[in-house]
């Protein structure tokens, strides 16, 4: 199956109400600091809507809950690839993708056959707190090139501007938070990604 271009990452099912009408059709849900009980109903809640538009959902860090569900994806960081088992979320059927910020944790990721890399962030984020600098458009094309075929996530700081550079530079998905979050016209927004991504 090949990923939409255009992926973006929400914190509530709510957002998907408002986003999957207008053409998104990958989304991350990235849920943090919240009783497990309450995001194994967020996520069934994102499942059932994401079915209902024919959208593909990724799950953040909760691969038990992911499992549970019979979510077809789960994204792991490299924190939560310590703790997580492998196997269980291969023999799910689960797809897997993986963050990576430098040499060492894409060696780590690639040993692990992930169905996408992630590389971040791109342009300075302020979304989390890193410890790593902007990886550039140069560290892109270098992942792409060691990656393969590979899908390549490009992800931190990207803007519906930014967007055609990263393509450029190989990436084949674009993903992206604060720049629909934060917009005024979240909205809007999607339907500029959307029409840039298409």
């Amino acid at each position: 199956m090949t990923l939409d271009r255009f992926y973006p990452i929400f914190d509530h099912p709510g957002w998907l109400d408002r986003m999957l009408p207008l053409g998104v059709k990958l989304v991350q849900l990235r849920i943090k600091d919240t009783p497990e009980a309450q995001v194994r109903r967020l996520v069934s809640e994102a499942m059932e809507k994401c079915r209902r538009y024919r959208a593909v959902l990724v799950v953040n860090d909760h691969w038990r809950i992911a499992i549970d569900e019979k979510c077809d994806w789960v994204h792991l960081g490299q924190e939560d690839l310590d703790t997580a088992d492998l196997g269980a979320i291969r023999r799910a059927g689960l797809k897997l993708g993986i963050s990576t910020h430098d040499h060492a944790e894409l060696d780590r990721a690639l040993s692990l056959s992930p169905d996408y890399v992630a590389l971040g962030p791109v342009y300075p984020t302020i979304l989390k707190k890193m410890k790593w600098e902007r990886q550039g458009l140069g560290r892109v094309s270098e992942w792409k090139q060691l990656i393969g075929e590979l899908p390549l996530v490009a992800i931190g700081g990207m803007s519906v501007d930014r967007a055609a550079g990263a393509f450029q530079a190989g990436a084949d998905i674009v993903s992206v938070v604060t720049d629909i979050t934060l917009n005024d016209d979240p909205e809007g927004r999607v339907r500029q990604w959307v029409e840039a991504t298409r």
